[in-house]
């Protein structure tokens, strides 16, 4: 009970917006490099054994990536479900698409093994691109369209009303942040590969991946240009209570240009987080290239890391403004569970946050080493 009094309500909310933050970067980072290679599959793997190479460079740990997903969705369900309500409603066809998408990677990765035939086999490594493509491209889509504001309002007994349609993510700005997506995580994915595998293959995912890793830098560069100059942002124009119970009406909020950009004018420090953006990707680049390969893995996280870093940054405290009327918009201050929730969901993740860290690198360091070709013809512990 001591911990729960000297862990105040304002202090617990930023900590879970924290928390929020690490576990979208953690699955970004571990099942990114999975939803890379995936993507990569077709155009790297030039016959079947080398695409067999491939798909066992992640055969053992994809599954298990999949945890940070779950941990994500748990954490937004538990700690903001306000942010759950409007996101997992609003987003319904987006994410129902995202779901398709995660549910052809496994039928991929089990079926494809099933028959010898070329075309079978084939079909099932597009799905298995196709499966980790639309999950990259829409969570960047949706990233996008958080940053402009989502269609939604909130009636005064809060029930939610979202406005939009699953057409109208498609905007400009919405595509450009899913392109960086897709190429920080093929970066990702090649970054992997170079690790995994040699010869062919890494000759080829190097090539690739210093590509993407530029391109990633490029585009990120330009988003950020474009975030200042033409997308208007939001910020609070009232005083908040931040001690006090969630509810969004309480406050009051404008829509401005440059607004993205207050946080970054008042505390320069957050701008670390877009220059760990634009340098790791550079670096990872330069890296991939000199065959530093497991600097070039952790540059490329590194990466990923400021991308998302410098979303949060730009936007604190919003969580999700609304398009319709920024007073509507959900903050770290008015979007959370209670109290007591946030600190019981504090010190279990304080109990078993470390254990999966634990089972996580024990497993990679059990199943560390390149995948061969010559393994997979012998059927020396390969799953696919």
């Amino acid at each position: 009970m001591i911990l729960h009094t000297l862990l105040n309500y304002d202090t617990l909310r930023v900590i879970w917006w924290v928390l929020l933050g690490v576990l979208l970067i953690g699955f970004a980072v571990m099942d990114g490099f999975d939803l890379g290679t995936g993507m990569l599959l077709p155009f790297l793997g030039k016959n079947d054994l080398e695409r067999r190479v491939i798909i066992n460079a992640v055969g053992p740990t994809w599954e298990g990536n999949q945890v940070w997903l779950v941990l994500g969705g748990g954490a937004i369900f538990a700690a903001w479900p306000q942010l759950y309500a409007v996101s997992f409603s609003g987003f319904y066809l987006a994410m129902f698409v995202i779901l398709i998408g995660l549910i052809l990677r496994p039928v991929a990765f089990k079926y494809r093994s099933k028959n010898e035939s070329p075309t079978w086999r084939s079909r099932w490594d597009w799905a298995l691109f196709a499966g980790s493509f639309i999950p990259a491209l829409i969570c960047g889509v949706a990233m996008g369209n958080v940053l402009q504001g989502v269609p939604f309002r909130l009636t005064p007994e809060l029930y939610i009303h979202y406005d939009g349609s699953f057409f109208g993510l498609l905007n400009p700005f919405a595509i450009l942040a899913g392109l960086i997506s897709v190429t920080m995580l093929l970066m990702h994915g090649a970054a992997w590969l170079c690790i995994k595998t040699e010869g062919a293959i890494a000759a080829r995912a190097r090539t690739v991946g210093s590509i993407s890793a530029v391109v990633t830098a490029v585009l990120f560069v330009l988003a950020g240009i474009v975030l200042w100059k033409f997308v208007d942002g939001y910020s609070i124009t009232s005083v908040l209570n931040t001690t006090g119970p969630s509810n969004p009406l309480f406050k009051t909020a404008a829509h401005a240009p440059g607004a993205w950009m207050q946080n970054y004018q008042q505390h320069p420090w957050t701008m670390a987080a877009p220059i760990l953006g634009v340098l790791g990707c550079l670096v990872a680049a330069v890296l991939i290239r000199a065959r530093k390969d497991g600097l070039a893995m952790i540059s490329s996280g590194l990466g990923i890391a400021g991308i998302i870093l410098t979303v949060g940054a730009s936007m604190f405290p919003m969580i999700l403004p609304s398009s319709v009327d920024p007073r509507f918009s959900l903050t770290v201050w008015d979007s959370s569970s209670s109290h007591m929730t946030l600190f019981i969901m504090l010190v279990c993740t304080l109990i078993f946050m470390p254990l999966i860290l634990a089972y996580t690198s024990w497993v990679y360091s059990v199943l560390w080493g390149k995948v061969n070709a010559k393994d997979i013809n012998d059927g020396n512990g390969h799953a696919y």
